[in-house]
């Protein structure tokens, strides 16, 4: 199918949005993103030291208590309001990591508790948390699958 040709209208439109149309500094964004996403994985190296320093777990024991306060301190920001300051700084550094899924998790409760406790909160937090959840289970369904697969068959 031919592609239509642009009338003399839409030519002089798309030039005048292109005048107007925000830059965008991708590169000063990523830089942010890239620090503020390093910050959080750096709190999140401290609290697991925390965890191996002060209650004797190791390295791998320690991060499914870190993973869980991780999420906490983002809950508990994000109903402070500080943590969407630091996703509009930092954008995809702030989402990316664990912290970003509990943030997402209390702002739609957030937004939704005048719908009331069960309705509104209750059946609004897990709209994201859900789909993220049953991904994440699948996910590691195959993985585990797959690894089984190649344990069977001798290559691992």
């Amino acid at each position: 199918m031919a592609k239509a040709s642009k009338t003399p209208e839409q030519k002089q439109y798309e030039q005048l949005e292109k005048n107007f149309e925000t830059k965008r500094p991708v590169f000063k964004n990523c830089i942010k993103a890239f620090f503020v996403g390093g910050l959080i994985c750096l709190l999140g190296q401290a609290v697991t030291y925390f965890y191996i320093y002060f209650f004797n777990f190791t390295e791998q024991t320690s991060s499914n208590p870190t993973v869980a306060t991780m999420v906490f301190f983002a809950m508990l920001l994000t109903g402070f309001g500080v943590y969407d300051h630091m996703g509009q700084f930092g954008g995809a550094g702030s989402a990316v990591p664990v912290t970003g899924f509990g943030n997402a998790v209390i702002s739609a409760a957030i937004e939704h508790r005048t719908e009331g406790l069960v309705l509104g909160v209750g059946g609004n937090m897990f709209k994201l948390a859900g789909s993220v959840i049953v991904f994440g289970v699948v996910a590691a369904f195959f993985v585990a699958l797959i690894k089984t697969i190649l344990i069977q068959i001798g290559v691992i």
